[in-house]
């Protein structure tokens, strides 16, 4: 009876431990969590000078993956090319596959990748924070992210335009979130950069269901070279 009993308590816990809600921790912690992200845009000047950082925290390159066999008597900088396409391929693919929920969408720019997530799909309505839903979400991208490692992201916040003295402020927080959960989830610091853009580059009208679709975080992964 006392195992039985054991087990039922045992079991309880661990149904409880897993539907937990989520919290961002205390803003107050958040440089420790982001210590190594670059709070900048991610430029290839700034790649270029982040690199030795990034490689030194563990990074690797796009030119450090093995290449198919067919490839090794070929160009070295074509060959460098092919790789990151089919990479950078494979992972908008393994993004696309994973992420199919409303709000959320995986877009290729070139050999980038970006995730787009309208902010009422990953975070509470009324409040700041990441919601459930947003922190399964992000989870998943992370689980990604660690596989797809020769890789700089940058974790960009965007507002519509209702509130422009707050725009910057907010739309930093949004982003900041999203890089303290991936953070916390084991990706690499030294890959990220973090910017708050407010209203700018909107990718929808100033109606009420553009609005919501310009409050957004977009995660842009770009080859590490």
């Amino acid at each position: 009876m006392k195992l039985t009993n054991c087990f039922v308590i045992s079991l309880l816990l661990l149904t409880a431990t897993g539907c937990m809600q989520y919290h961002s921790p205390a803003r107050s912690t958040w440089p420790q969590y982001l210590r190594g992200a670059s709070f900048m845009d991610m430029t290839e000047p700034a790649r270029i000078a982040k690199r030795p950082v990034f490689l030194g925290a563990g990074g690797k390159l796009i030119s450090s993956i093995d290449a198919p066999a067919e490839m090794d008597y070929g160009d070295k900088v074509q060959n460098d090319n092919a790789v990151s396409i089919n990479y950078m391929a494979n992972l908008e693919y393994e993004l696309y596959d994973s992420l199919r929920k409303p709000g959320i969408s995986v877009q290729r720019a070139g050999t980038d990748v970006v995730i787009i997530l309208v902010r009422d799909a990953i975070m509470e309505l009324n409040i700041a924070d990441i919601s459930q839903d947003g922190a399964d979400t992000l989870k998943t991208i992370a689980k990604i992210l660690k596989k797809y490692d020769a890789t700089f992201l940058e974790i960009s916040g965007y507002t519509d335009s209702m509130a422009p003295a707050q725009a910057k402020a907010l739309s930093l927080d949004m982003a900041q979130r999203v890089g303290v959960y991936l953070a916390q989830h084991d990706i690499n610091t030294a890959r990220m950069f973090i910017v708050g853009r407010g209203a700018e580059r909107p990718i929808a009208g100033q109606d009420d269901i553009g609005r919501l679709t310009n409050r957004r975080v977009e995660i842009r992964l770009v080859p590490a070279r």
